[in-house]
């Protein structure tokens, strides 16, 4: 029997490597999608309670509610959260210029399925109904807890950043300015733009849209996405988990191959 030449064990070996990759990269963006989805069912509490949504919600909030008004066009928070998005990736175009990398483009995939599972969880919660101050404090509490553990599963993945975090990084690669002392700043114009919408649509604050609540998620969320980091080694071994799940994908590629 012939010995395998230096050539096939390498090809081999690339072969295999280009697998592993493969499969870390889905069981990655698995995970990715789970955290995104976490996330969104905490900014749809946040919305429900009426004391005032996330801040990355507030502005598509504010024109989803005025669009059933007539005021703008008539589309949901999702759908205005995906133009957000959209805008968010032009402006860290203008802001990088030429050191803006091609990969963040698919910023604006992450943007539109994060867009998505905002509608889909604004569905799935519809049917409660936070009538008092008490449950509405906890239907808000309970929301920001929510968004955190989806925001420390979600940076953990490794995968391109959100839109929201993508310009915060883009200024801060420009200005040199400290990541915190950037993300308060346009925390802070993402609300004030929902206050002036407000004003725009309505004539007044809607309390609704940027209330007490939103004040709360501000630094709520912040403090417990640092909490949770801290214990989010069992996440870390997850996504270093993949044996099961590469059986199954190289069976399901077999499959495949067979049937064609």
């Amino acid at each position: 029997m012939p010995k395998p030449t230096i050539l096939y064990v390498m090809s081999k070996t690339i072969s295999a490597s280009l697998r592993d990759k493969f499969v870390q990269f889905v069981w990655q963006h698995v995970w990715l999608l789970i955290s995104l989805y976490i996330m969104t069912l905490g900014i749809a509490f946040c919305v429900r309670s009426y004391l005032g949504s996330s801040v990355i919600s507030s502005v598509p909030l504010a024109f989803s509610i005025a669009g059933g008004d007539g005021l703008v066009p008539p589309l949901t928070i999702g759908e205005y959260t995906n133009i957000m998005n959209i805008l968010l990736v032009f402006a860290q175009i203008a802001v990088l210029r030429r050191r803006f990398e091609p990969v963040q483009l698919f910023q604006l995939l992450i943007g539109f399925l994060f867009g998505a599972l905002i509608d889909l969880n604004m569905w799935l919660t519809s049917p409660f109904e936070f009538n008092t101050l008490t449950y509405q404090i906890m239907a808000q509490a309970l929301g920001c807890t929510i968004l955190a553990f989806g925001i420390s599963m979600e940076v953990r993945c490794g995968s391109v950043t959100m839109p929201g975090e993508g310009i915060q990084v883009a200024v801060c690669r420009v200005t040199g300015m400290p990541f915190a002392k950037v993300k308060i700043t346009i925390d802070c114009i993402l609300v004030a733009l929902a206050v002036v919408s407000g004003y725009i649509f309505w004539g007044a604050w809607q309390w609704n849209i940027v209330g007490p609540g939103t004040l709360f998620a501000m630094f709520y969320v912040g403090w417990m996405v640092k909490q949770f980091s801290r214990r989010l080694a069992w996440f870390d071994r997850v996504l270093g988990y993949r044996p099961g799940f590469r059986r199954y994908v190289y069976g399901l590629a077999r499959f495949l191959h067979i049937r064609d």
